[in-house]
């Protein structure tokens, strides 16, 4: 069994919307080029066999997005992608066709969490068009994510919900009500590979955060590790500004950075339930743990 599993690439931090619950990058915005990729993928290759096109930005926006699902694919890997969803219907014919592609991550509540002029109802029915197809016609799991509910401390962007939950009925003629299954279990089936998952809103962590406590767990470098635009290893997908900088893939191989002090001090001390990085004690989203 390989060591990871899951790996994030960010093929691009460029995004086409602002969601108010995106911290926003401050690195500079670039789309990761073909030959970045397959070096990656050499090096990732012998660590995980799954690989996930997200961290900060929108995936779909890179010009490279057919050509590094062939790349995947001539690698083995299985490759799953983070979408706000509005590009969709650019590039459905690329993802229907895509071998590698194993699942697609929809995040609806992006919608309501945007002042953006995109029609609500065009946009929640080109999502389902394309789960819907990917269900009839490929492989292809499609995961809907209402991350936006309210929690303790934070209220989420949820007015849409009750109405997304109805068109969502109606479209896949649901015998049961799926608000109820929602409040109940978080998650629910809505057909042949197409699941609708909810959770609460949360805050990404950042450096100007409260400290919250350095007792913890996390999965960073033990089920996961993420790789930004410009080769910067980072412990896990909740790194958007490379804050825990654990080395340069494009500089040193894999083995190396996963053998440096740094990562050894942060995956040591999480096997004793202590965060040791400054990041890490101001993450709230390891109490989910």
């Amino acid at each position: 069994m390989k060591r990871f599993k899951r790996i994030y690439i960010e093929i691009t931090n460029v995004c086409n919307l602002s969601c108010n619950f995106c911290p926003k990058t401050k690195r500079q915005l670039k789309f990761m080029d073909e030959e970045t990729f397959s070096h990656i993928l050499k090096e990732i290759k012998p660590y995980t066999d799954y690989i996930y096109f997200h961290l900060m930005g929108e995936p779909l926006l890179n010009p490279n997005i057919e050509k590094f699902l062939e790349l995947s694919r001539e690698a083995g890997f299985k490759v799953n992608i983070t979408t706000n969803g509005t590009l969709l219907n650019k590039v459905k014919t690329i993802l229907y066709k895509a071998k590698a592609l194993r699942q697609v991550n929809i995040s609806l509540h992006s919608f309501e969490a945007n002042d953006v002029a995109v029609n609500f109802n065009e946009y929640v029915e080109e999502v389902l068009n394309f789960a819907e197809y990917c269900s009839d016609n490929t492989n292809i799991i499609s995961a809907l994510r209402l991350w936006n509910l309210d929690s303790v401390d934070l209220k989420g962007e949820n007015d849409r919900n009750i109405e997304i939950f109805r068109i969502i009925e109606e479209k896949f003629n649901l015998n049961y009500d799926l608000k109820e299954k929602i409040d109940k279990d978080k998650k629910a089936k809505i057909g042949d590979r197409i699941y609708l998952h909810a959770a609460e809103k949360f805050s990404w962590p950042s450096t100007d955060a409260n400290i919250i406590g350095d007792k913890g767990f996390c999965y960073g470098l033990r089920d996961q590790l993420g790789v930004l635009v410009d080769g910067t290893v980072v412990p896990c997908c909740l790194d958007s500004e490379g804050n825990i900088k654990l080395g340069n893939i494009l500089e040193d191989t894999l083995d190396e950075i996963l053998e440096g002090e740094r990562a050894v001090k942060l995956y040591d001390g999480f096997s004793n339930r202590t965060a040791v990085e400054d990041l890490c004690k101001r993450c709230g989203y390891r109490r989910r743990f």
